[in-house]
């Protein structure tokens, strides 16, 4: 069967949704279809490691795609870009003919070579429904990976009652975010919470075992759990994009209007590489703010209006009772300046790079993004004299 549409959104993710209304807020009578590989319709992420964990009803994490009025298709996978005749294929044997087309196909969680299907390769509201069945008080719980996700699913088992085990290979929890004392602290922190923290300590196996998993560890151990899983961060979907021959690189390349090399062919989300002026050079990035704020962005400049995208995304974490916001690039190897109101409870960490700020994060440190936007903007030189106590400003 041939479908027909003004826009085509490849993808019913948070950018994908955010593309559709913008879309049909510039143009009352634009038909907007939308390919959905999920059996779900579009919904908030974020929730799937923080809220729905702690107060949040599943009820909350629909987005309004309803208001769109688009022609949303689910469990449908787009295989095929044929650029030439504007029509894109799917694995139902269909195609959707498109004058403008957004790939906002997101990622695929990072496997171990072992495991198969016994981990839970956390990304997805199936993921969390399949994790929620094992969830009760004392339940045992293996929590691969000691970054972004790994973090907020072990801080949201402990508070569930279960007994958590965290593994990873690296030092200490964010190790490769946070400056070393920061880690080290949170890793502490999380001790102090009853969590068993196996930093250098990585899967070697893991099968099924009765109701649960056995997982053999590289120092020699095995353990038990009732649920293992695993963030161990994602690869972005580009295999749609580079078999049409559109250029990638650490994601689909665009411009700063979410434009590809192919000018009716948009990306956003986390797929999408983009400029960013602020920092010299391009980024992708995996996060809520970015994901909803460069689809609306694609949205309206995909219907002909002027929207660039040239906002520095921001990101967010919860870990018990601590959390951040933080602002471009954060990597341990540049210099970091800590600016602490309480040590490792309250404050400010700069990352420095010849004489520039490249990224600030705000630990429990709260309405100061767009400050931090405007330090990172700014030419300096910075240095760690001159930087601490810039934040936080007067609001």
């Amino acid at each position: 069967m041939q479908h027909a549409f003004d826009y085509l959104i490849v993808g019913a993710g948070m950018a994908g949704e955010a593309a559709a209304q913008a879309l049909r807020e510039a143009d009352a009578n634009a038909r907007i279809g939308m390919l959905g590989e999920e059996s779900h319709p579009p919904y908030d992420r974020p929730p799937l490691t923080k809220a729905l964990w702690k107060d949040g009803k599943e009820s909350d994490i629909w987005r309004p795609i309803d208001k769109a009025r688009a022609d949303v298709r689910l469990a449908r996978r787009a295989t095929k870009i044929d650029r030439h005749a504007h029509l894109v294929h799917d694995d139902a044997g269909d195609t959707w003919q498109y004058r403008k087309l957004l790939i906002a196909t997101g990622g695929t969680p990072r496997r171990l070579p072992s495991g198969g299907d016994d981990f839970i390769y956390y990304r997805t509201f199936d993921d969390y429904q399949r994790l929620r069945k094992a969830v009760k008080p004392g339940a045992q719980i293996a929590v691969i990976g000691g970054g972004f996700i790994g973090s907020e699913i072990a801080a949201a088992m402990a508070m569930n009652g279960c007994k958590v085990t965290m593994l990873f290979p690296d030092d200490a929890i964010g190790a490769r975010v946070y400056p070393e004392s920061l880690a080290d602290a949170v890793t502490a922190y999380y001790r102090e919470k009853g969590v068993d923290v196996r930093a250098g300590v990585t899967v070697k196996s893991g099968a099924k075992d009765g109701e649960g998993v056995a997982v053999e560890l590289s120092d020699g151990s095995t353990l038990r759990a009732d649920a293992v899983v695993a963030g161990l961060g994602i690869v972005p979907n580009t295999r749609l994009a580079e078999d049409a021959g559109l250029k990638v690189e650490n994601g689909i390349v665009v411009d700063d209007h979410l434009q590809t090399s192919d000018p009716d062919i948009y990306a956003a989300g986390d797929v999408a590489s983009f400029p960013a002026p602020a920092l010299d050079h391009r980024m992708r990035v995996e996060h809520e703010n970015a994901a909803i704020s460069m689809g609306t962005r694609a949205g309206k400049c995909m219907a002909g209006q002027d929207a660039p995208y040239d906002e520095l995304p921001f990101f967010y974490s919860d870990l018990f009772d601590l959390g951040y916001e933080a602002v471009g690039v954060l990597d341990p190897r540049l210099e970091t300046v800590e600016q602490w109101v309480t040590p490792f409870r309250e404050g400010v960490v700069y990352y420095l790079d010849a004489g520039r700020v490249r990224g600030v994060l705000l630990w429990n440190t709260w309405g100061q993004v767009d400050a931090a936007r405007n330090l990172i903007a700014l030419p300096g030189p910075f240095d760690a004299e001159n930087v601490r106590g810039r934040l936080p400003s007067q609001v």
